[in-house]
Parts: structure tokens; C-alpha cells; sequence
């Protein structure tokens, strides 16, 4: 090869050699630039990060960059117009005023018993016969004082002829007077004693038997003696008669729910004994006391009951009307436990949100109604709350 080609030759290979340097140093400073823009980014971002959410006293702040945002659904709270029934548990129970529970006046031993449980009785019909020592006691002591009235009355007028023929003193007539009065106002106290007893001696009997008799007409509801038995405290019910030509429906309306029933009120009765009928009626009386254990308050609605259909203890479904109103309304979601209480997250400025608690009523469906705390037109988170709580 001539010396001239090899010149060129080198010249080529360091030109190539060049080239290859100024390339390779090239993108040596893209990769570079490359990282110190990433690592600028990387700053910048570092410069704008935000934290999810900000509490500034009393209030909870979702900054704008916070992807909190769009994990919350805030929504405006609304009122609704509202009639519903309010159905509660009752049951059939005999009317106070138609029920007598039959005490012996004193005590003693059942010779007979005239009826039996379940029985129909008429007012004044024997129900049951007792003999008691303190009722012949009674007894003796009213013709012991009217025997001793009829002899203070003829000792009276004879002192009064002997005081007119001058044979006596004005003393004797008016000791006679006095005697007789004595022995009336015994006689009374004897009779109004063996009244007060209730019954009447059978005549030509050696030992007066006392007579229960039914005070209404009705039917023997409860039944605790027997023949031959002894009735040993007269504080006791030996049975009871109730008259169910009228009976009471009695309701028993929680304490939340009272302010919705009020006397006069109409109200549908339907009865597991009978499913297909629905009965009308009207509230006769909200009751004045709170059940201690329950919490609730017990309203009765008068029935009519000839036919005898509805029997003491039957279980009953009472359904009050309630009449249309605003109410607001929150989802369940929306609802936050706080401690004892029930809390919302309303919305006092744009993302900022402040604890609120809230009363709540009934549940209907997936929203439950507030009674108070809210109102309409406010806004609250209704969903992702929990994310704040």
C-alpha cells in the first residue's frame, strides 16, 4: 500500500474515532439533564404535597389537592312531606269499669260453690255460700239490739203511764228515755254492720250462712277457691267477673313515638285470630305514666264486644295514622357514632366540615328522619364520613 493511502486511512479512523467520542458524550448528557429535570420535578411535587385532611379546631379542612375529595359525596339535607302509620304491639284487655273482683267480707269455710270458671252470672245471682263465725257474730249482735230496743221500749211507756198516774219521778222517765235511745242506735250500728257484710241470714237456720252474690252480670274470669275450702284473709279475690260486652284494645306506643296519639284519634286494630278483617275504633285515653321498663305508654281504644269475639289477652297490631308533615331525612351512611351520641359532618364553608349531634326518629326504608340538629338546606357528607371520623 502507498504511503499516501495510509495517511488516509488514519485520517478516517481518528475522524471515526472522533465521532464516536462526540456521540458517546452526548448522550451521556442527555441521561444528565434527564435526572436533574426528574429530580426538579421530584422537588416541585415535594414542594406541593398536601396532607388528606386538616383539623383547625373544631373543623376538618380536605385541601383541594387532597385525594380525600373524591372518596367523600357531600350532599344537601332535605325535607320531605310525610304520612305513615305507626304500628305497635297491643293486646285485648277487659274495661276496669266492667270488672269486679269478688272479696269476702269476712273469713270462714265455703259450704258451696254456685258457678264456674268461664261461667256467665247475672247481677244478684248466689255465687258463692260461706259459713263464718264473725258473720253469726253480726248476725247475733242485730237481734241481741233489736230484742234489747223491744224491751227499752216498753220500759219506756210504762214509766211514761206510771210518770202520768204520779206513781214516778221525772228521773225515771227521762233514764227510760235515754235507754231507748241507746238501744236504737245500737240496732243500727248492728244492721249497718251486717250491710256492710254484704249478705243476709237464711232463715230457720241455726247458724246464719253468708251469700256472695254477683254485683254485675259477666263472666267468672279468674277463679281461686273451691267447696269446702277456707277463705282465711278477706284482702283476697276469690274470683273475678268481667263484663266484656265492651273491652279495651290496649297499645303500648314507645316514649318516642307519643307525641303522634291523642285522644280521639283513629286507629286500625287487626288480630292474628282474625287476619282478614280490619277493625276501626278511636283513641279513648292516652295513659298519664311511663312504664318504667319499657319506655313506653299505654293508649286504649274503647270496642263494642256483644258478639263476644275479642277475648282478654288476645295479642293485637294497633296502626295510628299520622298526619303529613316537613321532616328532614338523612341516608344511614351519613351517620357517625360518637361516644353515646349520633353525629353528622355538615358542611360549613367549601370542604371544611364541623361534628354536629343529632337526634334521630323513626327509620324508613335506608334513611332514618331527624328530629332535631339539622335542617333543611344543609349540607353533609352522606358518604365516606368514616374516613373522617
Amino acid at each position: 500500500m502507498s504511503l499516501w493511502k495510509r495517511i488516509r486511512q488514519r485520517k478516517r479512523a481518528s475522524m471515526a474515532g472522533a465521532l464516536i467520542f462526540l456521540l458517546g458524550t452526548g448522550f451521556g448528557m442527555i441521561q444528565l439533564l434527564s435526572k436533574i429535570h426528574g429530580a426538579a420535578q421530584a422537588s416541585e411535587r415535594s414542594e406541593k404535597f398536601e396532607p388528606l385532611f386538616v383539623r383547625q379546631g373544631d373543623r376538618i379542612v380536605v385541601p383541594e389537592l387532597s385525594p380525600m375529595r373524591t372518596q367523600l359525596t357531600v350532599q344537601m339535607v332535605a325535607a320531605h312531606e310525610m304520612a305513615r302509620a305507626l304500628n305497635v304491639p297491643a293486646t285485648v284487655e277487659a274495661d276496669p269499669e266492667r270488672t269486679a273482683n269478688i272479696l269476702p267480707p269476712v273469713t270462714g269455710k265455703v259450704l258451696e260453690l254456685k258457678v264456674h270458671l268461664g261461667d256467665h252470672v247475672t247481677k244478684g245471682q248466689v255465687l258463692v255460700v260461706l259459713s263464718s263465725g264473725d258473720f253469726a257474730q253480726a248476725s247475733a249482735d242485730v237481734t241481741k239490739s233489736q230484742d234489747a230496743r223491744q224491751l227499752s221500749k216498753r220500759a219506756l211507756e210504762r214509766a211514761r203511764k206510771v210518770a202520768a198516774a204520779g206513781g214516778s219521778a221525772t228521773r225515771d222517765v227521762e233514764q227510760a228515755e235515754s235507754n231507748d235511745m241507746q238501744a236504737s242506735d245500737e240496732v243500727q250500728r248492728a244492721v249497718e254492720r251486717i250491710q256492710a257484710i254484704g249478705g243476709s241470714a237464711r232463715i230457720g237456720t241455726r247458724a246464719p250462712l253468708l251469700t256472695l252474690v254477683a254485683p254485675m252480670s259477666g263472666y267468672v274470669t279468674a277463679l281461686s277457691i273451691a267447696a269446702g275450702a277456707f277463705v282465711t284473709d278477706a284482702t283476697v279475690s276469690v274470683m273475678t267477673i268481667a263484663n266484656l260486652d265492651s273491652i279495651w284494645f290496649t297499645a303500648n306506643v314507645p316514649e318516642n313515638s307519643l307525641s303522634f296519639v291523642a285522644k280521639g284519634q283513629p286507629v286500625r286494630i287487626t288480630l292474628p285470630a282474625y287476619p282478614e278483617q280490619v277493625f276501626d275504633g278511636t283513641v279513648a285515653f292516652v295513659g298519664a305514666v311511663l312504664e318504667p321498663d319499657t319506655r313506653s305508654d299505654k293508649v286504649r281504644i274503647a270496642f263494642e264486644n256483644r258478639q263476644g269475639r275479642f277475648k282478654p289477652n288476645m295479642f293485637a297490631n294497633a296502626s295510628f295514622t299520622i298526619p303529613k308533615a316537613r321532616r328532614t331525612s338523612v341516608p344511614n351512611s351519613a351517620l357517625l357514632m360518637s361516644n353515646d351520641s349520633t353525629t353528622v359532618l355538615v358542611e360549613v364553608q367549601p370542604w371544611t366540615f364541623v361534628r354536629r349531634t343529632i337526634e334521630l326518629g323513626e327509620e324508613e326504608g335506608n334513611s332514618v328522619f331527624v328530629r332535631t340538629g339539622l335542617k333543611a338546606g344543609e349540607r353533609i357528607i352522606v358518604k365516606g364520613g368514616v374516613l373522617l371520623n
